[in-house]
């Protein structure tokens, strides 16, 4: 039976090749501060770059003629591998030197999205004692109509009419102001991703991280922002109010995924080992039983010598 070219040897070339691409992706998804595009290609270049040369290298190790180039050949691909494998423990190693620093950036995640969650509760907040010093100042207005008619006048009062409801009418119109219809679906929606992104955090979610990490930094001052727009509302005869504001005093993680951080034992070890498992094939592949020896390759080339 004629043996299978692509041994078990070969598998595990392949094996290693996709297991140094993942963690090369890890890794450079934290670089790029989730750039999953850019993270693929990175990724893809450096582990079949190795896993390419590692097959190369093996099949140029049995060879069964013109032996002399390609052993040449084959001594300079595997310095080639050597020096590459070297350098690919930066980009290999960055996803272990930010999960040493896992603790670190798990707390100030969590303060931060800990202080992001007071917000809304901030602006309720907010807004009850603005709806508070609104209703006495229109239930003032009221009662003092007969000594100060035009600002009864002024705030639309009408004589005839219950004044009570037209206070209420006028709070239910404020109200609509300071919580328009979509309020209460954007407290939701941000509420929830806040627990789901905490729930990520604690479980330290390699690709999720990132992206809570860079909605904080750019979403949360929006919503901060968008709210203050809505306390942007003046009713008639408000007086003395201000627009919201609330204190986000974010820390900076960012830097701690996207600067080059210092190899890890773990990551060393582990990046040679993979690069050995590729190498495997290479290793255990004997040579064709015409191959005359290195001691043949390397010496004066004569006309006999054509077939080497």
């Amino acid at each position: 039976m004629k043996p299978t070219k692509f041994s078990l040897a070969d598998l595990l070339t392949l094996l290693g090749t996709l297991v140094y691409g993942f963690f090369c992706f890890l890794s450079l998804n934290f670089y790029t501060l989730g750039d999953t595009i850019t993270s693929l290609i990175g990724a893809a270049a450096i582990s079949l770059t190795l896993g390419v040369l590692a097959f190369i290298i093996k099949l140029l190790k049995t060879t069964s003629q013109n032996f002399k180039t390609k052993i040449i050949t084959e001594g300079i691909l595997l310095f080639l591998f050597i020096v590459f494998s070297l350098s690919a423990i930066i980009p290999f190693s960055q996803f272990f030197a930010v999960s040493q620093q896992k603790e670190d950036i798990q707390q100030k995640v969590i303060k931060n999205i800990t202080d992001a969650e007071g917000l809304y509760p901030e602006y309720e907040r907010y807004a009850d004692m603005r709806l508070s010093m609104y209703k006495a100042q229109l239930n003032s207005v009221v009662l003092g109509r007969n000594a100060d008619p035009s600002s009864f006048n002024s705030l639309g009062f009408v004589p005839d009419a219950n004044f009570d409801t037209q206070v209420n009418n006028k709070l239910f119109t404020w109200k609509a102001q300071i919580y328009p219809s979509n309020y209460a679906d954007k407290k939701r929606i941000d509420s929830t991703w806040l627990a789901d992104a905490k729930e990520k955090i604690n479980n330290w979610s390699p690709l999720g991280i990132v992206s809570v990490v860079n909605v904080l930094k750019s979403e949360i001052p929006t919503w901060k922002e968008q709210l203050k727009q809505y306390s942007g509302f003046r009713a008639a005869g408000e007086k003395n109010v201000v627009d919201f504001e609330f204190v986000l005093t974010l820390d900076e993680v960012s830097n701690q995924f996207n600067q080059i951080l210092t190899p890890t034992l773990v990551s060393i070890v582990l990046s040679i080992s993979i690069n050995l498992l590729m190498l495997l094939s290479y290793f255990i592949t004997k040579r064709h039983t015409r191959f005359p020896g290195f001691r043949a390759i390397f010496r004066k080339s004569s006309a006999s010598d054509n077939e080497l």
